[in-house]
């Protein structure tokens, strides 16, 4: 997520890190370097001038406080500012009727079917609905998501004007005690006066709760146009981003707050279900500073992992004192927790280098192989494999002497790195590996 500006903004940091004292130059060719990489990602060009100003600003101030270094300082001021464009504090999505607009080929079905999911699996009360009476295929498709996800998909026969199913629709979710009805509306390869008045008068009709734009991340400021389009003529409570996961270059998440005024609930970060999160300003701005997102990672791992087994791992793993036993079960909840690249980015110091790294998926399945040839003797105690146990390992795992040696070494490497993490905290707390890739 968001590759190019982390790694815009990870260089342009890496130039002024080790400076005892930063220079109104140096402050003004990091801010030139911040400059290029939003333009570059199709940022909207005011907002990025506002952003550089607010920053250079605080940077020259002389009264700093002297608790952090200059640095310090600079990275908390940019992570402030980068905080406030984004949108300050997390949107909440109001309960009611929630109205999907954008254009076609955006993603805005297949984002009501994940929201659906998540809502869902929130404990909310969900049901979904379209009034795309001229494609009749993305009913079908709404309606077999709805399926998938199980939740109720509101059909009311040929016939309707979108108008009308709107209305139905609304009825129907009241009489249903529904908390949530995501309600689809017909998109356009481009906007016209036709679509703009339906939308219109179902607003007007079903006095939505939000009214959600549905954008694709990866058309930049092109998306941020017809944004303010829909908002001046709909008037939009608040956006969802598609393919935040794909070559997202983030100008469009960077601008959309600060231009119109209206905040990011919700982006999309991959082709499954359940590939959706909400928008944290917080988090997003860590992730392009390379600062990675520990909270989000904690999030996943308190899905899968149970709550006693993860306070006796990360016990072990603190103090160093676990074994290859407990290395398996990372290795089986890491894989519950999803693809390994995007597990990665989220650790601070890894985000900015993730670009350069070849992720191979099968890694982890070798490993847990390898550990689960081993006896239990050998997995509590690894130092009494010799060869001739490795000679055992490795056949019954399908894999090479060398492989078995590899997986002991990183073993123990970890079991340090660990000891030394622990104590690794850069600014605002936030861990930093004690090692460079």
């Amino acid at each position: 997520m968001l590759e190019l500006l982390t790694e815009k903004f990870s260089k342009a940091f890496a130039k002024v890190e080790n400076s005892r004292k930063l220079t109104e130059k140096q402050i003004n060719d990091f801010l030139r370097e911040i400059r290029s990489a939003l333009l570059e990602s199709d940022a909207d060009y005011d907002v990025v001038k506002d952003f550089l100003k607010r920053v250079r600003e605080k940077a020259l101030q002389e009264d700093l406080t002297k608790k952090i270094s200059p640095f310090e300082y600079l990275l908390l001021t940019v992570y402030e500012e980068l905080v406030k464009v984004l949108g300050g504090t997390v949107s909440e999505l109001k309960k009611g009727t929630v109205l999907f607009v954008g254009l076609q080929g955006t993603g805005k079905t297949t984002t009501i079917g994940k929201l659906a999911k998540y809502l869902k699996d929130k404990g909310f009360k969900v049901a979904v609905s379209s009034t795309d009476v001229r494609r009749p295929a993305a009913m079908l498709q709404l309606q077999r998501l709805a399926e998938k996800v199980g939740v109720p998909y509101y059909h009311f026969g040929e016939g309707l004007s979108a108008l009308e199913i709107a209305k139905k629709a609304q009825a129907k979710a009241k009489e249903d005690g529904v908390d949530y009805l995501l309600l689809d509306t017909a998109g356009r390869l481009h906007i016209d006066e036709e679509l703009m008045e339906e939308l219109s008068s179902i607003k007007s009709a079903v006095s939505p709760s939000e009214v959600l734009y549905v954008a694709d991340a990866m058309q930049g400021q092109e998306a941020l146009r017809t944004a303010k389009v829909f908002h001046e003529k709909v008037g939009l409570t608040g956006a969802v981003l598609t393919k935040m996961d794909g070559d997202a270059r983030g100008g469009v998440a960077f601008s959309l707050r600060s231009a119109l005024g209206i905040p990011i609930k919700f982006v999309g970060v991959g082709e499954k279900l359940e590939d959706i999160e909400p928008f944290y300003p917080d988090r997003i701005a860590q992730r392009i500073m390379g600062l990675g997102d520990i909270q989000s990672l904690i999030e996943k791992a308190q899905q899968v992992i149970p709550e006693d087994e993860a306070q006796v791992l990360a016990t072990k793993v603190l103090t160093g004192d676990f074994n290859l036993e407990d290395l398996l079960k990372q290795l089986e909840f890491m894989e519950k927790m999803g693809p390994l690249d995007k597990l990665l980015g989220m650790i601070p110091g890894l985000s900015a280098q993730l670009k350069n790294l070849k992720i191979d998926e099968k890694i982890i399945k070798k490993k847990k192989a390898i550990i689960q040839s081993m006896t239990k003797e050998e997995r509590r105690n690894p130092l009494i494999i010799n060869m001739s146990r490795k000679q055992r390992i490795a056949k019954g795992s399908g894999t090479t002497i060398s492989d078995v040696n590899k997986l002991l070494k990183e073993y123990e490497e970890m079991k340090k790195l660990m000891k030394k993490l622990k104590n690794a905290k850069g600014p605002m707390g936030i861990p930093r590996l004690p090692f460079r890739i």
